[in-house]
């Protein structure tokens, strides 16, 4: 018995895993600060991730030094799949201090830009 296979055309597609916006942190960091005084954010994986999916977030920024990196490696293609911004930032510190915080936190989403809105624009 022998097996005969026919291949007339393969073809093979490669995107990238993640696709990041590159932006300057202090870029990101300024929004989210301004955000804060004059807008609305949401802080932390949980509270970002449901932002994300009820499609209210304008703006997502991650963390880099998250650890596991497995509590935010889905919000990518979350934000991908709503075609929301989203950025990295250098440390959790950063990120939580331009969000108000007095700890570091791995995720923020702004969901009304207030006085950010052209600065936000700017990235896009």
């Amino acid at each position: 018995m022998t097996l005969q296979v026919q291949v007339s055309e393969v073809r093979f597609s490669w995107q990238p895993q993640e696709m990041r916006i590159m932006a300057d942190d202090e870029k990101v960091l300024e929004i989210i600060e301004v955000s804060k005084a004059t807008g609305k954010l949401k802080k932390g994986t949980n509270e970002v991730t449901k932002a994300i999916e009820r499609g209210t977030a304008k703006l997502v920024a991650v963390a880099k030094d998250v650890s596991p990196p497995e509590i935010v490696m889905h919000l990518p293609m979350l934000c991908k799949e709503k075609r929301i911004p989203f950025f990295e930032v250098k440390s959790k510190e950063e990120l939580g201090a331009a969000a108000g915080l007095t700890v570091g936190t791995g995720a923020v989403a702004v969901i009304e830009e207030g006085e950010a809105k052209k600065l936000l624009e700017a990235l896009r």
